[in-house]
């Protein structure tokens, strides 16, 4: 039967606030305006690579709800799963804010988020019609983001992927650790509960020891990460889970900035696959680069992509989101298909 979408994602989102200039904060007279979700991301990446994607969540009625709405349905995602709740007026339950300071030279990027409170952080299962939601889409994708979230969204993690594996709709998963949001003991505990429903895996060397309590031997703040090492522990992952299918990560090593070495690494099952090097990447903004590695990666497995070509892809698109301000990526397909041949970087005329 003929699905309706290629990808639902569900997930947490935010309005994202940066100061310009690699401004901080406090420096700052205005900020732009953006939407940071990871799961959003991928749904409106993966709508710009020609797929029909789909984003379910709940959101508070105000302008910052109707903000993300209209953001998701001006890239073609199908935002008519979003529950919409009324503002209290007090602030109970909210939208969360994101405010990002992109960083330059030695001066990281700085993230600061206000989400406390958030709807979807509180939402009851009996909220959302999984079936009903599921039976409609070929892939289900969220993140270790949205499940850190309450004890609430576990829960709601836990059931949406029981039901996509009943249902036979294809899952993944980005590990996604975040440290503001929980602890790598209760982390791990509760993946246990979610990793046996995931069919790709996501996520850096970090993510496997906090999330999953695989350690590999890197290097001091995983930098310089080699692809043989995140193999070991991709591997392992798999060893521990063998539901998993494919597991993928991006490999930065963040010279400065602004400045940074990029490079894919894939294990498709029981294969290993690496990209060729993106080397001294110049940075716009690096926030988003792993969902559109995600987002061409599931956009690749869809198409039934030959592994090799997959991941070439996925380093290409995900390399071009670092030269767009936001957490979206602005990349055409064509644009990647000419950066994956070596094209050069000549004015297009």
């Amino acid at each position: 039967m003929e699905k309706k979408f290629d990808l639902i994602g569900f997930g947490e989102a935010m309005v994202r606030f940066s100061p310009l200039n690699h401004a901080r904060l406090e420096q700052a007279s205005s900020l732009s305006l953006a939407v940071a979700a990871a799961e959003l991301n991928v749904a409106v990446n993966v709508s710009g690579l020609g797929l029909k994607a789909a984003w379910v969540s709940k959101l508070v009625d105000t302008w910052s709800g109707h903000y993300i709405i209209n953001k998701g349905r001006e890239h073609g995602v199908d935002m008519s799963g979003v529950k919409l709740i009324p503002f209290d007026g007090r602030g109970n339950i909210r939208n969360g804010l994101c405010f990002v300071e992109v960083g330059i030279g030695p001066r990281p990027n700085r993230q600061i988020y206000d989400r406390g409170h958030s709807a979807i952080s509180g939402a009851k299962v009996d909220e959302f019609d999984w079936d009903n939601i599921l039976s409609q889409t070929k892939w289900y994708h969220t993140t270790g983001i949205t499940t850190a979230l309450s004890d609430e969204a576990i829960e709601q993690v836990i059931v949406s992927l029981k039901t996509a594996k009943k249902l036979g709709v294809k899952t993944s998963f980005d590990l996604n650790f975040r440290s503001t949001l929980w602890k790598p003991d209760k982390a791990q505990k509760v993946m246990k509960d979610v990793i046996p429903y995931v069919d790709v895996l996501i996520g850096n060397e970090e993510d496997f020891e906090k999330m999953l309590g695989l350690k590999a031997n890197v290097a001091k703040g995983y930098s310089k990460i080699d692809p043989v090492s995140y193999r070991s522990v991709a591997e392992k992952a798999v060893e521990l889970y063998p539901n998993i299918e494919v597991v993928g990560t991006t490999l930065r090593d963040a010279k400065t900035g602004l400045l940074n070495d990029w490079q894919t690494v894939m294990l498709y099952k029981g294969d290993f696959f690496v990209s060729r090097k993106y080397e001294n990447l110049e940075i716009i903004d690096r926030t988003g680069g792993g969902d559109s590695f995600a987002s061409a990666l599931i956009y690749n497995i869809l198409k039934e992509k030959d592994p090799q070509e997959a991941i070439e892809f996925s380093a290409a698109y995900s390399a071009l989101c670092h030269g767009f301000f936001g957490d979206w990526n602005w990349a055409y397909k064509e644009e990647v298909e000419r950066v994956m041949k070596g094209a050069s970087v000549r004015v297009v005329r």
